[in-house]
């Protein structure tokens, strides 16, 4: 179970005056004393009687893990989003303080006696050490209070500091000109690396992978110079590199249009006044709204202050990166799940010492020790993947916002379509709203075609491409354009169904159909994983006569083949994205032009610039919007708003098809506008009518277990004890199963509360959360979600 109190501790004698606020330790817990690791959260003197308390037991770090604004931040989200304490504390800890790790002692400046002592006459000490009992640790954590030690964190087993072999000269220019004397006339390889050392001078540090490379020595000849003792071969640590493979250059400030320079003075002045202020910057794609960041952060950095740059996807980073990168070079920092364990460590070490000042990532960035923040950027707001669904479900906008009242910083939304609520707050006032209403080179918005496949089905070549849009594609492929392509669902089809008895094949884990995946030739649940082999015959019936339903990136794919045989095609969705650096291989190919076709998912609908990108079309616009979801009108208007400002954003007019069996909803009417006003005020009447955000706040308490009837009993009494503690207007939704009542063998639940102001619901929801954790021994899991993204 889960504790969501301090617990006092006695420090022992000669830990006294050593510990500090975010360290951790390790303690005895429990009527076992069982040792546990624990977060030191504050100090307190005491008259009473201690001699019943217990003692920590060791100390885990020589500083603190986690400041004293994270200490900060841990109270006020495990509050905000119903979440255990610790919880909080671990998410903001670096993935290195997760895993098994080596902790190495740097000893800085010269050893005196008791020093060499200490580290038997070694400048490193390991923690794993004999010699690092508790008696050392004091030691230890004196030197470090008087600034003589440093402190790595090595990860044992998935990761360790990466060391690379140095050569060190040890002789002087004289001593190798004498060793040059002594030699075989013969040795010519000798003579060749004395001769090349000697135009160091002594104590010189030199790559031993340059002494092969550039100078064509190989290993045996520097052992051999070693053992001579010319040279000493050490080894030293150096920083993984996530951007070996970006092409690196410099890009100058771009001249910024009328819009933009009254943007950037706006929020420059906030960076220089230390206002936290949250703008929202609403501009059309391709209004120049990433220079804004760059110029924006440029500000903050000559002030001395640091900046944070979220981005929704993974697949939007390598972009985004190449630019900042290309603008203050080692400055930027990347942070996401796609960098290996190593280089997430060393990027931030980078960030903690100070060396990087710019951070670039996905949602868990906004949690990037920067100290002196003086911006932070939200790019694409109203994306749903800064939401966090497991605990705790933190929404990293919220945390900007904390983190910017923390700073006294600017927060910037950025995005084209807002999402309705930073819309409504811009519009009230409670954001202050920016707006880009042109492209940077005045080129037009791309022409947008609605194609009515109910019609077009008639006359297309096959059944997921009208005829109007294979004539487009071969028109941009004649002119050597290139094509982006969207469907949003990936696999080859949807389900498998037999024609003879309509038997569907689902998962026997899930209430779902499996989806078929024709590369690895399996049927997959994307819900729990599970996989098997595509049948040859009907499972209920044995008849032969089973087939794919349903269109996945991978069919269409395969339909693309053989419409334009010619065309150098790229997929890019989960599957194809597995591997580490897919994203960045997939767009930098598509970008050098090696591709005609890019097809893919929502990944590549947002963020992504090039140039040579004349038509994008949408195979099936209605996917969207069929989902049980009060925002599926907006996620699919914005879906398409974006996936269109990838066409046409240099010099070329761009065109754009959406297919859509559903051609005269508003959502599809306004998106073939690029009309974001229209289409905020007819849903915000819609909601306004629905009570739904903005107009309401929203809860969605989930209960889920192995048994349906233990699931619905548990959230009919939860139920009940809801309504005892609401007001007479908040509206209470079910409880009702969810659209997929059975996921991976556990039945889910769920109610959901739309409220206005609701103090005593707040505080019955946290003695919930504790509460809840008796009834998890029965395999019951309650969740209580604040804002949630998801009600289906």
């Amino acid at each position: 179970m889960q504790t969501n109190k301090p617990f006092t501790y006695k420090i022992p004698e000669n830990l006294q005056g050593q510990l500090e606020r975010g360290m951790r330790v390790v303690v005895p817990f429990g009527k076992g004393n069982r040792l546990i690791q624990g977060f030191i959260i504050n100090f307190k003197s005491s008259s009473e009687n201690i001699d019943n308390i217990k003692e920590i037991d060791s100390v885990l770090d020589l500083e603190p893990v986690l400041n004293e604004e994270m200490l900060e931040i841990a109270d006020w989200l495990s509050k905000y989003t119903f979440s255990f304490k610790i919880r909080c504390l671990q998410v903001m800890l670096p993935s290195i303080m997760k895993a098994k790790y080596e902790r190495k002692f740097t000893y800085i400046g010269e050893q005196d006696e008791k020093v060499k002592e200490l580290f038997s006459g070694k400048s490193d000490l390991l923690g794993s050490d004999k010699k690092v009992n508790s008696s050392t640790i004091n030691k230890l954590l004196q030197l470090r209070k008087q600034g003589k030690i440093k402190v790595d964190y090595i990860v044992k087993n998935k990761a360790k500091a990466k060391l690379v072999s140095v050569i060190k000269t040890k002789l002087s220019l004289q001593e190798y000109e004498n060793e040059l004397g002594s030699i075989a006339p013969n040795a010519s390889k000798q003579k060749k690396l004395l001769n090349t050392l000697k135009e160091f001078p002594v104590g010189s540090k030199i790559r031993q992978s340059e002494l092969r490379e550039k100078y064509n020595f190989t290993n045996a000849d520097i052992k051999n110079a070693s053992e001579k003792g010319w040279i000493d071969v050490i080894k030293v640590e150096k920083y993984r590199d996530p951007f070996a493979n970006y092409k690196s250059y410099y890009e100058k400030k771009h001249k910024l249009t009328q819009e933009q320079s009254k943007v950037v003075k706006k929020l420059d002045d906030d960076i220089e006044n230390d206002k936290a202020r949250v703008s929202l910057l609403q501009g059309v794609t391709g209004s120049g709204k990433t220079e804004v960041y760059l110029q924006v952060i440029d500000t903050a950095l000559n002030q001395g202050k640091a900046a944070i740059v979220l981005v929704p996807e993974i697949s939007l980073t390598p972009q985004m990166v190449k630019r900042f990168r290309a603008r203050f070079g080692t400055k930027v920092a990347v942070l996401h799940s796609g960098l290996s364990i190593g280089e997430k460590y060393d990027e931030w070490r980078r960030i903690e010492r100070e060396e990087a000042q710019v951070v670039v990532g996905a949602r868990s960035a906004i949690f990037a020790p920067l100290k002196n923040l003086g911006v932070i950027i939200v790019d694409e707001e109203h994306e749903s993947s800064y939401k966090q669904d497991e605990m705790p479900r933190y929404n990293a906008k919220d945390v900007a916002k904390w983190r910017g009242i923390y700073h006294s910083c600017p927060v910037i939304f950025g995005s084209a379509t807002p999402s309705l609520e930073s819309r409504a707050r811009a519009q009230k006032g409670v954001y202050d709203w920016l707006r880009l209403t042109k492209r940077v080179n005045n080129q037009k918005l791309p022409k947008v075609q609605i194609i009515d496949m109910r019609e077009a089905v008639k006359t297309s070549p096959i059944p997921d491409f009208s005829l109007k849009m294979v004539n487009s594609i071969q028109e941009k492929l004649d002119k050597k354009e290139q094509i982006v392509l969207l469907l949003n669902r990936r696999g080859y089809s949807t389900f498998m169904m037999c024609r003879e008895c309509g038997y569907v094949i689902k998962c026997p884990n899930c209430d779902i159909s499996l989806t078929v995946h024709l590369d690895s030739r399996s049927l997959k649940c994307h819900y729990c994983g599970y996989e098997t082999r595509i049948p040859y015959e009907c499972p209920s019936c044995s008849s032969k006569k089973i087939r794919y339903y349903g269109t996945g990136t991978q069919k269409i794919e395969k339909e693309l083949k053989g419409l334009f045989p010619q065309a150098r095609i790229l997929r890019m969705d989960v599957d194809t994205t597995r591997k580490k650096g897919a994203h960045e291989k997939l767009l930098r190919t598509f970008g050098d032009g090696k591709a005609d076709i890019l097809l893919g998912t929502q990944m590549i609908a947002k963020g992504l610039d090039f140039p040579n990108v004349t038509f994008v079309g949408v195979l099936n616009a209605d996917t969207s919007l069929g989902i049980s979801d009060f925002r599926a009108s907006e996620r699919t208007f914005q879906l398409l708003t974006q996936v269109s400002g990838r066409a046409g954003r240099a010099d070329k007019d761009g065109e754009v098809i959406i297919q859509t069996f559903n051609p005269d909803h508003y959502a599809i009417k306004l998106a073939q506008n690029h009309d974001y006003e229209n289409f905020f005020y007819k849903e915000m009447e819609l909601r306004h009518n629905l009570n739904y955000p903005p107009y309401y706040y929203t809860l969605k308490i989930t209960v889920s277990s192995n048994s349906e009837s233990l699931t619905a009993r548990t959230i009919f009494k939860i139920n009940n004890e809801v309504r005892m503690n609401v007001s007479k207007g908040t509206i209470i939704l079910g409880p009702t199963p969810q659209t997929v009542t059975k996921i991976n063998n556990r039945y889910y639940y769920q109610i959901v509360i739309k409220y206005k102001k609701e103090t005593k619901l707040i505080n019955y929801l946290q003695d919930l959360l504790l509460s809840s954790q008796r009834i998890e021994r029965e395999g019951i899991q309650i969740v209580i979600d604040r804002e949630p993204l998801k009600f289906n």
